[in-house]
């Protein structure tokens, strides 16, 4: 019997990491689950020392007025990991926190093994961070397919598993084709929809300028009859509700596949969500929101070291999708963006065709389950 301790701070790191337990769970019924993490950690049989509602901050400003906070969840995860000798600790995207935690389980805890299971995206910013991960991961395993090569540049060893994200649309189509026709954008599409992101600030910071942008097209455009607003798992629903109160046209689900699926387009803020709707196959702009954006937008081609910022793009290797990014994203931009979405056609075709090659690359390997054969073959 084994015990893994593992750490997500963020609603889409609590949903992968959920999947894991279950296929751990396949090799070992008796495996014990402990960590920091959300409901569906919870959910799958693992014990929460600590919520990750209360630990995803995002950005300068949010780091340093949340510090306090920050440290405490350290303290948490530190005595945490000392009182319980895990056998292996999985860590979870969250770079900030998670290599703080590698390190500090690499100098306390020489019989844990420690597993990087979605490394931080190091090859797009703050490259540095790969020696920290070379150092104090005894395995990592990445999510997408040119992440070998990557590490391998570094002379430290990546697997790649196959893409989690990936794999759960094409779990939830199959299920989609079983019960209704999957390629349906009629009556039922008269919509636009809104993914404002899944952390409080972003929504807060987002979800104005996107409703903003909706509501001027769908004035212009009379087959546009309702925006639909995704809301995040962990998100208080008084936020949504606060932030679309006078708009008629708005509704609000937790369903955002179902909700990209059917879409006739979408303003995403940027993230796993930009995947997610790629490989539903909805035409999208990606925006994105930082304080101080214009001073961060000049310094862009210091602090990313890659062309594109997305997701959908970096995977294709061109620019499949348009990006509003800090500065860039304005109401105007978004708006006049968003018609385009939704009157021309040869430009979502032209998206559609990069979306195909998005799938392609990724592959159909099943992530939780290679991890997990990975892991548990120590």
């Amino acid at each position: 019997m084994a015990k893994y301790f593992l750490i997500a701070g963020e609603a889409s790191g609590d949903a992968h990491a959920a999947r894991l337990i279950a296929a751990l769970r396949q090799h070992d019924a008796e495996a014990v689950f402990i960590g920091l993490g959300g409901d569906k950690m919870q959910a799958e049989g693992c014990r929460l020392y600590q919520h990750y509602r209360n630990m995803a901050y995002m950005g300068y400003v949010e780091v340093i007025r949340h510090m306090k906070d920050i440290r405490a969840n350290i303290r948490i995860a530190e005595q945490a990991l000392l009182s319980q000798q895990p056998d292996e600790l999985i860590l979870i995207d969250y770079p900030g926190f998670n290599l703080r935690m590698a390190k500090f389980a690499k100098q306390h805890l020489p019989a844990t093994r420690v597993t990087y299971y979605i490394p931080p995206k190091v090859w797009a910013w703050k490259r540095w961070r790969v020696h920290s991960i070379g150092r104090y991961c005894d395995r990592i395993l990445g999510i997408f397919p040119f992440e070998p090569d990557f590490y391998a540049r570094y002379d430290y060893t990546c697997t790649y598993v196959g893409n989690p994200t990936a794999e759960a649309i094409e779990d939830y189509k199959k299920s989609v084709v079983r019960s209704e026709k999957l390629d349906v954008r009629s009556e039922e599409s008269d919509y636009i929809a809104l993914l404002p992101g899944s952390r409080r600030h972003e929504i807060e910071n987002c979800l104005p300028k996107m409703l903003a942008a909706a509501e001027q097209v769908a004035s212009e455009l009379p087959t546009i009859r309702r925006i639909i607003v995704t809301q995040a798992p962990g998100i208080e629903p008084e936020i949504y509700h606060h932030l679309c109160d006078g708009h008629p046209l708005v509704s609000l689900t937790t369903d955002t596949y179902a909700t990209a699926l059917h879409a006739r387009a979408a303003v995403v803020n940027s993230g796993t969500a930009t995947l997610e709707t790629a490989l539903l196959g909805c035409p999208q702009v990606a925006v994105y929101h930082l304080a101080f954006g214009r001073l961060l937008g000049f310094l862009r081609p210091v602090m990313f070291q890659i062309p594109h910022f997305t997701l959908v793009n970096i995977i294709a290797g061109r620019e499949v999708i348009r990006e509003l990014l800090v500065y860039e994203f304005t109401v105007e931009s978004t708006r006049n963006e968003l018609r385009r979405l939704l009157t021309d056609t040869d430009y979502t075709t032209r998206i559609r065709q990069g979306y195909a090659d998005v799938q392609r690359i990724l592959g159909t390997d099943r992530a939780a389950e290679t991890a997990a054969a990975l892991i548990t073959s120590r």
